[in-house]
């Protein structure tokens, strides 16, 4: 089977550490079948020459191929006008994609879009240039947030009814692709999956020792430090939590537009680490003894996959697939987004919890990416094999 995957949510040269989710999944899907990847670069005239102010002026030195992972990866650019309407952005990506296709004839026999909108509806469009079914795959925030704007909503709709399969992460999202209006029986759950050799218990103690960290509870956050995210929440949270518990600290792993907000409002104790590539994370989740992820949206996150695995107790934010992975109070708490007061007493109660971390580790385990890639697989045999309307 010859795949042809369409998504932005994928590492290039510029960004190495982005969206490590897709590269393990894709790796794995690449030894059961044909895969290409199209990760698309968002550029617009002149974004070079302002590429200190803007994320896609970053990107504009990205090659026009790459290998990554063993897989070949094409970096076409999509045209991105900043500040437009949200539902110019599927067109605009779907027509600078097309002229690519003509390459693609006869060479593809299922086209994979990573995430809805823009990318799954031109995934939808790309497919039917090329006359081949189209599977969309949802991650979370493309669905429970983009997904609920008007424009975009019409549009990721209508690329979802013309898909032959929609594969959702969890099944909260799986709930709300039904609400859209595609049938449940083309709409499959295949969770991600966790590298078990790098995210596994470690001895605590060795693993600060590793990094310096001072004594006391730590408290972790790993990822892109956004808004949305709830970083800010964090923040303001944090400050309760070290009136209660004065010897405790917070690191935050990760980097994003947030972070000039969160250098200004830090509390104490409190620490921006910076990204860190993914073999350098299980070091940092060994050395804490929670995990914190207070998003305001979520499809099923991969961050609190790899905690629970490394046995490491998780408070987070009751959206999306989150409720799915904590579901006892052995592994950790659930609070409501947007609530500062009731994160901190949570993070205050968890970091005053002593637990075993092999537990954890048995409790939350999950699959690897092998059988996350199997079950993907599965999906897209099925509807390449299949007759789709187009």
């Amino acid at each position: 089977m010859r795949v042809l995957a369409i998504t932005k949510i994928f590492p290039n040269a510029a960004e190495p550490l982005s969206a490590p989710f897709n590269r393990q999944q894709f790796a794995a899907l690449a030894r059961r079948c044909e895969l290409e990847v199209m990760a698309t670069i968002p550029w617009f005239p002149g974004a070079g020459l302002v590429s200190r102010w803007s994320s896609a002026g970053k990107l504009a030195a990205v090659p026009r191929r790459e290998e990554i992972a063993g897989i070949a990866v094409s970096h076409p650019r999509t045209l991105f006008v900043p500040r437009l309407a949200h539902v110019a952005w599927g067109p605009m990506y779907a027509a600078s994609i097309a002229p690519a296709m003509r390459h693609y004839r006869g060479k593809v026999d299922i086209v994979l879009g990573s995430w809805a909108y823009p990318d799954g509806f031109a995934a939808v469009v790309a497919a039917r240039l090329l006359g081949v079914p189209c599977v969309v795959k949802l991650h979370g925030s493309d669905i429970n947030v983009i997904a609920k704007l008007p424009g975009p909503r019409w549009l990721t709709a209508w690329a979802l009814a013309h898909a032959a399969r929609v594969v959702a992460v969890s099944r909260a999202l799986a709930e709300e692709v039904v609400a859209l209006g595609v049938a449940r029986d083309r709409v499959t759950v295949v969770m991600n999956g966790v590298d078990g050799e790098l995210f596994r218990p470690q001895d605590r103690a060795a693993a600060r020792a590793a990094l310096g960290l001072p004594p006391g509870p730590l408290a972790l956050y790993v990822g892109n430090l956004k808004a949305d995210k709830g970083v800010l929440d964090l923040a303001a949270a944090w400050r309760q939590v070290t009136r209660d518990l004065p010897d405790a600290s917070l690191a935050l792993v990760g980097g994003g537009p947030a972070r000039p907000a969160l250098q200004a409002a830090l509390p104490p104790r409190a620490t921006l680490v910076g990204p860190k590539p993914l073999a350098a994370i299980p070091t940092w989740m060994a050395a804490c003894d929670v995990l914190v992820l207070p998003s305001h949206a979520e499809g099923t996150p991969n961050v609190v996959l790899e905690a629970l695995a490394c046995g490491r107790r998780v408070v987070a934010s009751a959206v999306g697939g989150i409720p799915d992975l904590i579901t006892s109070a052995a592994l950790g708490a659930l609070v409501p987004p947007r609530q500062p007061e009731a994160l901190a007493a949570a993070l205050t109660q968890a970091l005053r919890t002593p637990y075993a971390a092999d537990e954890v580790a048995e409790l939350g385990a999950r699959g690897g990416w092998e059988p996350s890639a199997a079950a993907l697989h599965a999906v897209l045999a099925a509807a390449a094999g299949g007759s789709v309307g187009l």
